[in-house]
């Protein structure tokens, strides 16, 4: 795909770019269309890779049952993995499973745990829905996917494109190393503030996890709302 030259006065949409635009707008229009119903969520990130043995799969399961217990949905990009681990707790708690998978050339099947599944096209509109209706979000180890989508969150929170929201960075071992890297260099090099670093809590246990998901005043009204409602 070229870049386009708009600096050129005669320039007009191809029609290989409408029909781009008209995707895009379609997969906009699609998700949030479904998602906009679904209820107190939580977003969930980590590798494709892990395998069900690792510690990773197995605490992203327990996280996902346990956030289907206390009535928030779990939505990941729908894959297999860490992705598959938190969709397969949510539900079998018989919470509600979101995945909403990413098309690729190396073809990414979605999970089997799905209550709604949906594909995307485009990495950033998918990017985009993985944010907006989440309460709070919680990132496993991972490569370059999931390390994009932390640093997006971190950066729409920090310049204040996204309200607040809890960020919860699970396996201390792996982002102990994160933490004290943004600390002796981007903190200390005045890249970003000291502050910046409160946006990220790091934890080993999932009672932890879900207890600092709690604390943010929208998940715990919204779930309190949606309890009312099923009375």
């Amino acid at each position: 795909m070229a870049p386009i030259d708009f600096s050129n006065p005669d320039y007009v949409f191809s029609a290989e770019e409408r029909d781009r635009l008209k995707r895009i707008e379609k997969e906009f229009e699609k998700g949030i269309s479904e998602l906009q119903a679904i209820g107190p969520a939580v977003t969930i990130f980590g590798s494709a890779r892990s395998s069900e043995s690792s510690w990773e799969y197995q605490s992203a399961f327990a996280l996902g049952k346990a956030l289907a217990d206390r009535g928030v949905g779990v939505i990941t990009g729908g894959g297999p993995g860490v992705m598959e681990a938190a969709n397969r707790g949510a539900r079998e708690g018989g919470g509600v499973s979101v995945g909403l998978n990413i098309a690729l050339p190396r073809e990414q099947h979605p999970n089997p745990y799905l209550s709604l599944g949906l594909e995307f096209r485009y990495f950033f509109t998918r990017k985009f829905l993985l944010i907006r209706y989440a309460f709070g979000f919680i990132a496993f180890p991972g490569g370059f996917g999931t390390t994009d989508e932390l640093f997006e969150l971190l950066t729409l929170m920090q310049t204040g494109k996204l309200e607040r929201r809890p960020i919860i960075l699970f396996g201390s071992a792996f982002f102990g190393k994160v933490r004290t890297w943004l600390e002796a260099e981007l903190v200390a090099q005045g890249y970003i503030d000291r502050s910046d670093l409160d946006l990220i809590q790091v934890t080993d246990s999932v009672d932890q996890a879900v207890e600092h998901l709690f604390c943010c005043v929208p998940l715990a009204t919204a779930v309190d709302r949606k309890l009312s409602e099923s009375l």
